[in-house]
Formats: C-alpha cells, structure tokens, sequence
C-alpha cells in the first residue's frame, strides 16, 4: 500500500475544507439584542453546513486514502508491506528438513487496528486491518549433495488467503470505507537451497520467486494478490551456543526486488526493494528421558525495511517515489513440540509490532506443524536435545 504522509495528508485535506467558524464582528448591545435571533439561525445554518462539509471531505478523504493505502495492492501482500510477511520464521531458522518430503502446514494471522504515517506518528483514524493466510508448504531433499551443501527445493501453494480492512474518521464515526476479499494468492516457489551443517551451525542460501498467482485488478476492492514478480535472495542460520545444541541462536534474512504492476489505466508501479529480518534465541527442554519428546521455548521478532525508491506511477498524478518509505519492528515468543523419531514438530508464535513507520502496526500470530517422510528410515533418537528443523 503506497501511501502519502498520511496524518499530515488528511489534517491538510480536513482544515482546509472547515475552517472555524469566526465571530460576526462587535456590535453595540442594542443592535445583538435586535439581530440576536437572526444571528443564532445563521450560526445555526453555518453549523449545519459545516458539518456536513467536514463529514462530505472526511468520507472523500478517506476514499483517497484507502485508494492510495489499500486497493493500489493485494490484501494478502499489501503495499507499504514487503511481498514476504514477517512472523514466518523464528527458531531454527537455518535448519533444513531431513533428506526426504516434507509438509508443512502454516496459518498466519495479520491484525492491526492502528495506522502509522511517516514519521511513525499514528492516523486520527479509526479501523482494522485483518489478515488470514493458509499456507501449504512442500520440501523436497534429495539424498545427494552438491558442493558439500545439502540440496533443497520447496514451494508454497496453495495458499488461502482472507483480508479485510475498514477505515472510520474519529470524529464522524458513522462514516466507514471497507474493502476485502478472499482466494487463492501468489505463489512461493523456492527452486535452489543450499545448506551446510557444521560443528556448531547449520546455514544455508537461497533464492526464491513469488509469482503473482493472486487475483488482482488495479483499483479493485476485492485484490488477494500483488500483482507483481518478486525476487527473493534468502539467508538461514542456527548457531548452537551449546555443545549438546540445545540452545541456539537464530537468524534468517531475505532481500527481495520486484517487478512491476499496474496502477491504473496505462499507468505502472514498480515497488522498492525490501530487506527483512527475523532472529530468535531457543532453548530445547527434553520432556522425556530418552528425549523423544522435546519442548523448545524462545524469544523471537522481525525487522523489515524498504530500502529502494518506488518507482512509476501510483496513479496518473503521484509519482511513486514521492511516497515514503515503511519499516516495521516486532518481538514476541516461540513454542514448539517436537517428535524426533516420528518427525512431527508443532508450533505457535506471537509476534507484537511496537515500532512502524508509513504503514499499519499490529500484531502477527502463526501456527501449524510439519511431517518428514524420510529417506531412509528414520533412526533412534538423539543423544541431545537437538531440535529437528521447524518452519
């Protein structure tokens, strides 16, 4: 959601269409006495009709707004957010599945109640913004290594998408814009992995598309997807501060550019590039003694930057570049049940947004669970509390 200075935007918009009303000027006592009623039907008619300006150029106001903020993207990856939502990662970020098929299972939930303008200040509006994703996530891992570097290729679909955004003006409460819609969205399709497990770490590279599967129409209300091509250069890592690696440090990282989509007629945007970051410290906490049963606890959180102008047009008249650059910052927790020998691992994060800046600031929730049919068979039990890889 490309967007201007919002605050500042909609303050300009409302205080230059309702101005205060002034005084009527001094009169001497006997003349108010005398204009006394005119004067407060006047006053009357004026507060009416100022009223209904404000509220006429707030819900005008706020059309342009959402035009700008929402419908210029796919609910699903909303301008002013990355193509790639934060939340996804955390714990053992550098970690892949064993050689086999994986499936992995993802539900994340978006909320955010609040909108940040440029300088981090929040909106004069009231509304939601409301998210639910359900991913369906397929590892393949051959037996075989290349340069020494276990070999990876995954995709994600499809994936159930469902966005809702509404935006009300604190003083007219009964004025509300909506937006939503619901569908299959774009596509995750990650064709290269390469990862290395070392004494004390486990990382690996990557490179990954987003294809805009996503239904999309410029200036729709009812978008699921981008829109766009994305290109995404990926980064795990799991650092075990533990010889018996139970307890590691985290960090995953993804750099994406992005093609272009259109705005409007004959008109074309290219967003600017993101970087996010997500990192976690875990501690593994064996619940059985033979450690066929493990909890893993952690602090986790995200960071996501644009970091490149936009480019095109937002619309026939907005340069794109004039329109300022978002970031996000977020820390919550991670829990995850493990089942080494059956290669069953469940999970649940929260992750809360205290820092947002040209876009909304709430709240991510993800969970699910991923199997392993593994190539060959899987083993006895490990000696430690290693944990397995967990999305």
């Amino acid at each position: 959601m490309h967007a201007f200075d919002k605050s500042r935007s909609i303050a300009v918009l409302i205080s230059a269409s309702c101005p205060r009303i002034r005084s009527l000027g001094s009169f001497s006592a006997s003349a108010r006495d005398t204009l006394k009623g005119r004067k407060t039907a006047v006053e009357g008619d004026r507060n009416q009709l100022f009223n209904r300006r404000c509220a006429l150029r707030i819900k005008l106001g706020l059309a342009v707004f959402m035009c700008i903020f929402v419908l210029s993207a796919g609910l699903a990856n909303a301008q002013q957010k990355g193509q790639y939502i934060p939340g996804q990662q955390g714990l053992n970020s550098g970690a892949l599945p064993d050689p086999g098929f994986t499936y992995a299972n993802l539900t994340l939930n978006y909320s955010a109640d609040t909108l940040k303008n440029g300088n981090g200040n929040s909106v004069p509006l009231a509304g939601s913004y409301d998210i639910w994703a359900v991913e369906n996530i397929f590892f393949y891992v051959p037996k075989f290594k290349l340069l020494g570097a276990k070999l990876a290729f995954m995709v994600a679909a499809p994936t159930l998408a469902n966005g809702s955004l509404t935006l009300g003006s604190l003083r007219f409460p009964n004025i509300a814009l909506n937006a939503g819609g619901e569908g299959l969205a774009d596509t995750w399709v990650q064709p290269v992995t390469l990862g290395w497990s070392l004494k004390r770490a486990d990382v690996y590279v990557g490179y990954a598309f987003m294809a805009p599967t996503g239904r999309y129409s410029a200036g729709a209300s009812d978008n699921v997807g981008s829109g766009y091509w994305g290109n995404h250069l990926i980064t795990g890592s799991t650092f075990y501060i533990t010889k018996n690696k139970g307890t590691t440090a985290n960090l995953f990282t993804d750099w994406e550019f992005h093609g272009s989509k259109t705005t409007g007629a004959g008109t074309s945007a290219t967003p600017g590039q993101a970087f996010t970051m997500e990192w976690g410290l875990g501690q593994v906490l064996p619940l059985k003694k033979d450690f066929s049963w493990l909890l893993q606890l952690g602090v986790i959180g995200y960071d996501q930057w644009q970091v490149s102008n936009n480019g095109g047009l937002a619309s026939p008249n907005i340069p794109a570049s004039a329109l300022p650059y978002y970031s996000v910052h977020a820390i919550g927790f991670q829990t995850n049940f493990i089942l080494p020998v059956k290669a069953l691992n469940f999970f649940f994060k929260f992750e809360d947004e205290y820092r947002a800046f040209a876009r909304p600031e709430g709240r991510t929730i993800a969970f699910g669970g991923s199997y392993t049919l593994r190539i060959p068979k899987a083993q006895a039990p490990p000696s430690g509390p290693e944990a397995p890889a967990t999305p």
